[in-house]
């Protein structure tokens, strides 16, 4: 994977106040299953991740991680920023392939570096890593308008609830 892609230390991008404010505007994120811990005001040290180049949050510990295409910050050291290390290979399809590496952390230590840098998996080419990329963003939009709705049903089904026995 390390030939994929590349990782930067997030020191430059930790968030300095953990007094977040959902009026804030820069989401301060975490690679584990919270994700987006809350919004800082901060203006220094944001990462510019974009839709067309975004950036690959790995943790460090869990081996968690998240693909992010918008500006953020970070709350702390342990994890990794990560590239893709040739312009050609498609970020979401490189996504789905560290995701998919069958691994489960034995110990409470760093993996990057030691293990997942150097485990060899199997590329598609450029054409097929787009299509690839491209399909498996569309389901990733699909679920989540499917999950919002899903939400907004329950939402409408406890108001019923509250209102039907008063």
């Amino acid at each position: 994977m390390g030939e994929l892609l590349n990782y930067e230390q997030p020191t430059n991008y930790i968030v300095q106040s953990t007094e977040y404010n959902d009026s804030y505007t820069t989401p301060v994120l975490t690679a584990g299953q919270s994700f987006i811990l809350g919004f800082t005001d901060e203006k220094e040290g944001i990462n510019r991740a974009t839709k067309d180049n975004p950036v690959i949050i790995f943790d460090d510990f869990t081996t968690g991680s998240h693909l992010v295409d918008f500006p953020f910050k970070v709350k702390s050291s342990a994890m990794k920023i990560l590239y893709r290390s040739n312009d050609n290979h498609n970020h979401t399809f490189l996504f789905y392939l560290l995701k998919n590496i069958k691994y489960e952390p034995q110990a409470h230590e760093r993996h990057w570096i030691s293990l997942f840098s150097n485990f060899k998996v199997k590329v598609a080419n450029d054409f097929e890593q787009e299509k690839i990329g491209s399909l498996l963003g569309k389901l990733d939009n699909k679920i989540i308008f499917q999950q919002r709705k899903l939400e907004q049903l329950q939402n409408m089904k406890q108001v019923l609830l509250q209102n039907m026995f008063i």
